[in-house]
C-alpha cells in the first residue's frame, strides 16, 4: 500500500467537519462569561446554562480572595517574567507556592512547571533512561503515556487498577536487574475510579520501584484535608513523587511535582520541560497560593462537594444511568454510540446544561460517554433541575 503523506493525513481528516455539517460538533464552545455553575455561550449569550463539565471542583475561579490575589501579583510582578526559572524566572512568590505545596503534599520540596502536562512529560522522561522500565496504567491520561514515550525507557502498560497484571509486569521488569518507575492516576479522568494505592504502594515495596501518583483530579477533593489520593489512604510517605494541576480545585494554571528535596533538586536541572520553558506567570502563581489557603480555611467546600457528588450519583442510579464504578466527583454516564452522545449533549445544552461528550479515543470504541464534573458551588436545586432533564433524554433515546 502507498504510504499515506501528510498532506493526505490532513485532507482525510473528516470527522470534525461532518459532526459540524450535521450540528452536532461538541467542542470549543465559546464561553463568554466567568466559569462558574453557570455560564452564558457566545451561540447563546442570553440563556445562562448550567455547568456541568467544569474540573473547577472547589468553585474557586470566582472567589474574591482568589481574584484579588492574582490582581495584585499583576501590579507588583507585571504580566510575565521573560525567561524560565533556570535563569532569571524566580520570582519570590514562586518560592512560596512551592514550600506551600511541599508542606500541602507532606513531602520535602516541590518544583514549577508552566503545565501540569509538562510536569508528567518532565519528570518522567528525566527520571527514566534507556534500558529502564516506566510501567503505566493503561488508563492513565495522556501526559503520562507522552512522558513514557518521550523517556527512551521500556514501557509496559498493566490493565486498569489491575493489581494482579501490575505484578507480572513488576516480576518481568525486575528480573531485568533494572530502575523502575511506576505511575497511576490518583483519580482517573475519564472513569473517576481511585488508584488501588494499598496495593500499588505494597508491590512497589515489593519490586523495588519508584511510584509517582498524578493527583490532577484529587487535589483538592481526596484525602482529609483535601491534600491528595495518598493522603487518602495515609501513605504519603509511601510515595516517591506526587504530581498536581492548578487548573481544577486550584483555580488557577500549572502544575507541580513534590517528592524529597534530593529528587526535586534532581529534577531541576535534569528536566528539560522545566529548564527550558518560560516561567509561570506571577498572577497564575498568586492564584494557586491564594486557592491553597482558602482549602485549609474553608474546609466546608470539600464537604459540600462529596454532598453534591452524592445528590448527583445517587440521582443518576435512581434514573438507572450507567455510571460505572466512579468514586469522585467525576461521573460518566455511558451511552454507547458516538452520534447519539453527541446529540444528547446538544440536546443537553439546549435544555440549558454543559457537559462534556467524550468518544475513542479518550475511550473504548463504542463506549462514547457523557462526562459530569460536579462542583462544591452547585446548589441542591440545580442538581435536581439536571436530573430531571436527564431522565427526559433518557427516556425519549431508550438509554434507561
Amino acid at each position: 500500500m502507498k504510504n499515506q503523506t501528510l498532506t493526505n493525513r490532513i485532507s482525510d481528516f473528516k470527522i470534525a467537519s461532518e459532526l459540524q455539517e450535521k450540528g452536532l460538533y461538541p467542542y470549543f464552545r465559546e464561553i463568554i462569561s466567568e466559569q462558574d455553575t453557570t455560564v452564558f455561550l457566545k451561540s447563546n449569550p442570553s440563556k445562562p446554562i448550567l455547568m456541568l463539565g467544569s474540573n473547577s471542583y472547589l468553585g474557586l475561579t470566582n472567589h474574591p480572595r482568589v481574584k484579588e490575589a492574582s490582581i495584585n501579583a499583576i501590579r507588583k510582578y507585571g504580566t510575565g517574567c521573560g525567561g524560565s526559572r533556570f535563569l532569571n524566572g524566580t520570582l519570590d512568590i514562586h518560592v512560596e507556592l512551592e514550600e506551600a505545596l511541599a508542606d500541602f503534599t507532606q513531602k520535602e520540596a516541590a518544583l514549577l512547571y508552566s503545565t501540569g502536562f509538562m510536569v508528567n512529560q518532565g519528570v518522567i522522561s528525566t527520571l527514566v533512561k534507556k534500558n529502564d522500565y516506566v510501567i503505566s496504567d493503561k488508563l492513565n491520561h495522556a501526559s503520562i503515556i507522552d512522558g513514557c514515550f518521550l523517556s527512551h525507557g521500556k514501557i509496559l502498560r498493566y490493565n486498569h487498577n489491575d493489581i494482579s497484571d501490575l505484578e507480572k509486569k513488576l516480576i518481568f521488569a525486575s528480573n531485568e536487574n533494572c530502575n523502575i518507575l511506576v505511575v497511576t492516576d490518583g483519580v482517573f479522568s475519564m472513569e473517576g475510579d481511585i488508584a488501588n494505592l494499598p496495593d500499588i504502594v505494597r508491590l512497589c515495596q515489593n519490586y523495588n520501584a519508584v511510584l509517582m501518583v498524578d493527583d490532577a483530579h484529587s487535589l483538592g477533593v481526596l484525602g482529609p484535608n483535601g491534600d491528595g489520593t495518598s493522603a487518602h489512604f495515609n501513605l504519603t510517605n509511601k510515595v516517591d513523587l506526587i504530581m498536581g494541576t492548578f487548573s481544577k480545585s486550584l483555580a488557577s494554571v500549572g502544575g507541580f511535582v513534590a517528592a524529597d528535596r534530593e529528587i526535586i533538586n534532581y529534577l531541576k536541572h535534569n528536566s528539560r520541560a522545566h529548564i527550558f520553558s518560560a516561567s509561570m506567570p506571577p498572577a497564575s502563581a498568586a492564584a494557586a497560593l491564594e486557592a491553597l489557603k482558602i482549602i485549609k480555611d474553608e474546609p466546608e467546600r470539600i464537604q459540600k462537594l462529596w454532598a453534591n457528588t452524592a445528590r448527583m450519583k445517587d440521582g443518576l442510579k435512581t434514573l438507572r444511568f450507567s455510571i460505572g464504578s466512579t468514586e469522585s466527583p467525576i461521573i460518566p454516564v455511558t451511552i454507547g454510540d458516538i452520534e447519539k452522545t453527541f446529540l444528547i449533549s446538544k440536546l443537553l445544552e439546549e435544555a440549558g446544561v454543559f457537559v462534556n461528550p467524550v468518544a475513542a479515543p479518550a475511550v473504548p470504541p463504542n463506549r462514547a460517554l457523557i462526562r459530569l464534573s460536579i462542583m462544591a458551588t452547585h446548589s441542591f436545586e440545580q442538581i435536581d433541575h439536571a436530573l430531571t432533564i436527564f431522565e427526559k433524554l433518557g427516556k425519549k433515546f431508550g438509554i434507561i
